[in-house]
């Protein structure tokens, strides 16, 4: 549950923001030709995403992300009862609004750069959260001037920080920014318990037209794709291992035991059990 969230706009758009949840939380994050940097001031979060499963998240780390659509889940076993988390968006609109024609050479300079030993360290992205913490504290103080200061400042430590995926990338991504692979998304959450919606979100794509992409690369329907091959990692399972029937059906993303059995049962003619009895050593 979100239980406050402040914004600061950049050129009628939020640009850096900050949320505080409690658990469970479920966050859905769509940055459609846009980047991210997020801060997470405690531990408890997971992330997924079309090339991400359940990464975790620890107290006071950053995640930079790319154009996609992204799933936060923040976990019951957190240290405090709520959770702050502090976003920027990198979008490229705003980005050449702030850079001007200086963007290029931050890039070209970032790239030599990178083979520096010198890296900001952690307690320089946590002084620099800080300064933002004051600005949330001081609205009335917060321009457009200081916005765009802040947003070269932080891009300038990123480049600095080799804990941080390459700042360079995202932006050179951003301005030429690519679709996730379907592929991918769905090699990535095959047994993940995430709706045909979720998934098409991921992908970049509407409903309709992931139905229809999906058609074109596996010449089957998502939901009878995926539940095939769900089965088929249930039954080897059931095989090599002693784990239970509901542990079985968690493991490959379904929620209900007894609507696994059900599936189950209906692909193989026996129940899970009686898969087992006949295929036991």
């Amino acid at each position: 549950m979100i239980l406050n969230q402040s914004n600061f706009e950049y050129k009628g758009r939020e640009l850096i923001s900050r949320v505080t949840v409690t658990a469970p939380f479920r966050k859905e994050g769509i940055f459609e030709n846009e980047g991210c940097f997020l801060y997470f001031k405690e531990a408890g979060f997971k992330m997924q995403s079309s090339t991400l499963k359940d990464m975790p998240i620890k107290s006071k780390e950053a995640v930079l992300l790319r154009c996609g659509t992204y799933y936060f889940d923040l976990l019951n076993s957190v240290d405090s009862d709520t959770v702050d988390v502090l976003a920027i968006h990198l979008v490229p609109e705003q980005l050449k609004a702030i850079y001007g024609d200086e963007l290029p050479a931050i890039i070209e300079k970032s790239k030599t750069a990178k083979q520096s030993k010198v890296v900001a360290s952690e307690n320089i992205i946590a002084r620099f959260i800080e300064s933002l913490e004051f600005y949330f504290e001081n609205p009335d103080l917060v321009s457009e001037d200081i916005l765009e200061l802040k947003v070269k400042e932080l891009i300038l430590l990123l480049i600095q920080t080799k804990n941080i995926d390459s700042i360079v990338d995202l932006i050179s991504d951003l301005y030429a920014p690519k679709t996730a692979q379907l592929r991918k998304v769905i090699d990535t959450h095959l047994f993940s318990n995430f709706s045909a919606d979720e998934l098409a979100k991921m992908s970049n794509l509407s409903l309709s037209s992931f139905k229809r992409e999906f058609k074109k690369v596996y010449n089957d329907s998502p939901q009878n794709y995926i539940n095939t091959k769900r089965i088929e990692k249930a039954q080897i399972l059931l095989k090599s291992t002693a784990l239970s029937v509901s542990d079985i059906a968690y493991d490959i993303g379904f929620n209900d035991p007894q609507y696994f059995t059900r599936l189950f049962t209906k692909h193989t003619g026996i129940t899970p059990s009686e898969f087992r009895n006949q295929n036991s050593n």
